[in-house]
């Protein structure tokens, strides 16, 4: 059985599906692996590496020769068509807002995983890509505010006086907001963070970080993620959080709604509430963003009410991507995991009836089986059926 790594083409992105290590992962369970000529050579993974791990290395992919691809963007439309019905593929798919995309999965015929899609389940932990991912791009966001912010992140003591410590806010405490609060505490900053769901105080506060409480409606949702906060609340959410935002010489916001747009918690007139120098990253940049008027990939000067100098909205666009070698060693491996549960003796052996199967497909036997996606599309999703196909 054939397995392809391509060579991402969208802009930016340097990641790779797969790294030499799982490559031998991939051969271990009896698949040959093909390699497109510079995959990994922007992760830092040249094709000699790739040789030597047991792949065979070639100029371009034939995606009707593949009986699976691996990959990391969202395949588009030309792509997905040219494969040949009943390729299997692995990757992230955005299936929300790459609808004309799982349309091209579905009619040609494409069983498709989407690694947004695997169930946020203990015995799924090792498949999830979305936390692998998040990891990164919380560890860098950090690394992005420090590197604009005009001030030391550290308590210093001299002879020529003491420098206080960074004030840093980050809102949003799942993987990235955690990773985020831990980088900036490590970095010596004084850490405060927030999220709607209440029960993540605890896990801020082993990170280092001081919860901010608000007088608000709990919005969990099912697996860990947040729900959207009615439009009231969410009036009343920033309302609360501006004397907070204004206190801060660092906002970072990670907030997001699977399969919706990134809720907005802080407004411009917020943003220009805060001191001249001061930094924001939005994370969310990518999905329409948590701060008014965030532009993914650029920084904007936004003046600040006083007239005094300007603030640093950072729309940080791809950060994992930016960190290519470990955010590729992380997610190739979360791709290998999800495969390993769907090939029996080098051969293709699909269990419908296991909830982590069942749960990452998007495409099967042309059919959109996510129900959710099948529903902005219009179309028929059919319900995870027992037994082995």
């Amino acid at each position: 059985m054939k397995v392809g790594i391509p060579r991402e083409r969208r802009d930016g992105e340097r990641r790779v599906a797969a790294t030499p290590d799982t490559v031998k992962q991939l051969t271990g369970m009896g698949l040959e692996v093909l390699v497109e000529a510079a995959a990994g050579e922007r992760s830092g993974h040249p094709d000699r590496d790739y040789m030597q791990a047991g792949a065979a290395v070639v100029p371009a992919l034939d995606a009707s020769a593949l009986d699976v691809l691996l990959h990391v963007r969202p395949l588009d439309p030309h792509a997905a068509a040219a494969l040949r019905r009943g390729t299997l593929t692995v990757g992230l798919a955005s299936p929300s807002s790459e609808l004309p995309a799982v349309e091209a999965l579905a009619g040609a015929g494409v069983t498709s995983f989407a690694l947004e899609l695997v169930p946020r389940i203990s015995r799924a932990q090792s498949m999830d890509a979305l936390s692998s991912q998040a990891l990164v791009a919380g560890y860098r966001c950090v690394l992005e505010a420090a590197i604009r912010l005009p001030r030391f992140f550290p308590l210093y003591m001299t002879a020529a006086g003491t420098v206080p410590p960074a004030r840093v806010l980050v809102l949003g405490a799942g993987v990235a907001g955690l990773q985020a609060i831990g980088t900036a505490k490590r970095l010596g900053a004084r850490v405060f963070a927030n999220d709607i769901r209440p029960a993540s105080a605890d896990e801020v506060a082993s990170m280092g970080g001081t919860f901010i409480r608000l007088d608000l409606e709990t919005a969990e949702a099912a697996g860990g993620y947040a729900r959207q906060l009615s439009s009231d609340a969410g009036t009343r959410q920033r309302q609360l959080l501006a004397p907070h935002v204004a206190e801060s010489d660092v906002l970072i916001t990670t907030a997001a709604v699977p399969g919706r747009p990134a809720p907005l918690l802080v407004t411009r007139g917020m943003v220009q509430g805060m001191r001249a120098g001061s930094v924001v990253v939005d994370l969310a940049a990518e999905s329409g963003g948590n701060v008014e008027g965030v532009v993914p990939g650029e920084d904007t000067d936004v003046p600040t009410a006083d007239g005094t100098g300007y603030v640093t909205l950072v729309g940080l666009k791809d950060p994992a991507s930016a960190m290519a070698f470990d955010a590729s060693r992380l997610y190739a491996k979360n791709v290998a995991n999800l495969l390993a549960l769907m090939v029996k003796d080098g051969a293709l052996d699909l269990d419908f009836g296991d909830e982590v199967v069942a749960g990452a497909c998007l495409t099967h036997d042309g059919e959109v089986r996510h129900r959710p996606t099948a529903e902005l599309l219009g179309a028929r999703s059919t319900a995870p059926q027992e037994g082995t196909l």
